[in-house]
């Protein structure tokens, strides 16, 4: 018998066809911007044209969102290099973290030595309910069948839950990561809300440089192989020639969770 773990096996199927991408989940749930809405993101957009990252970051949310903002982070493989740069600022942003149920061991104990190590006052750990757990995934197994219901249940509806109050959100989305975010902007919205994307003209160079410029820890799994890390039973290693994140629902069409789509479809 193969001495690799047992969910290897169960990796979700490839279909036959891809659904129309992205995936866009509960949308009637969503909202739609308004003109007004969308007439202060040009106006956003114009202000802090050609803004860095640190700028950028410090007008959002010392002066454009106080208060009002969060941001997201899975403490990943990337995720310290923009909670270092939110920490230099402001540590007492809200830091929202998705513990789905399915994540490494080693994402968790990372997580607590980040904040730690970064300072962050506010992390907030959300996960999926659990009655859509008895009903949805009682045996613990959607994620082989249905990858996006998967998602939709554990990622998508807890974030949803969680982001209600906040005006604007800060994510640690590239352009590099996959073909839907190529062309993403800095400043953009989801839904009602703004979303921020200081990092989204950085290379992986610019990630790594960053993260010893400052001597920052990487997370564990890193080292072995994994170079975008999510829920354990979706992620694998990346091997040589490999995209970056040839390792994410690996064998499926899937390349999104879903939590950085907007009603009007464009994958942001």
């Amino acid at each position: 018998m193969s001495a690799e773990p047992a969910f290897q096996a169960l990796r979700p199927a490839k279909r036959k066809a891809a659904p129309p991408a992205p995936r866009i989940f509960d949308r009637s749930e969503t909202g739609v911007a308004s003109d007004a809405l969308r007439q202060r993101l040009d106006a956003l957009r114009a202000k802090y044209e050609g803004a860095d990252a640190t700028t950028l970051l410090r007008a959002m949310i010392k002066g454009e969102f106080p208060g009002r903002i969060t941001t997201v982070s899975s403490f990943g493989s990337e995720s310290v290099v923009l909670l270092h740069l939110i920490s230099q600022i402001d540590p007492t942003v809200p830091v929202i973290f998705l513990n789905t149920g399915k994540l490494f061991g080693e994402t968790l104990r990372y997580r607590d030595r980040l904040q730690e190590k970064l300072g962050l006052t506010d992390l907030r750990s959300v996960g999926p309910h659990p009655d859509d757990t008895r009903t949805l995934d009682p045996e613990g197994t959607l994620w082989a069948r249905d990858p996006d219901s998967c998602c939709n249940f554990r990622k998508v509806l807890p974030l949803r839950r969680a982001m209600a109050g906040f005006d604007a959100e800060i994510t640690g989305r590239k352009r590099f990561q996959t073909l839907a975010r190529t062309g993403m902007a800095p400043l953009e919205l989801n839904g009602t809300r703004f979303v921020v994307n200081p990092l989204w003209n950085w290379s992986l160079e610019d990630l790594k440089n960053h993260i010893l410029a400052h001597d920052l820890p990487r997370h564990p799994l890193v080292e072995d192989g994994f170079l975008s890390i999510g829920c354990m039973p979706c992620t694998q290693r990346v091997k040589d020639g490999e995209d970056y994140r040839s390792g994410r629902w690996a064998g499926s069409d899937k390349d999104e969770c879903g939590i950085h789509e907007n009603i009007e479809g464009d994958g942001i």
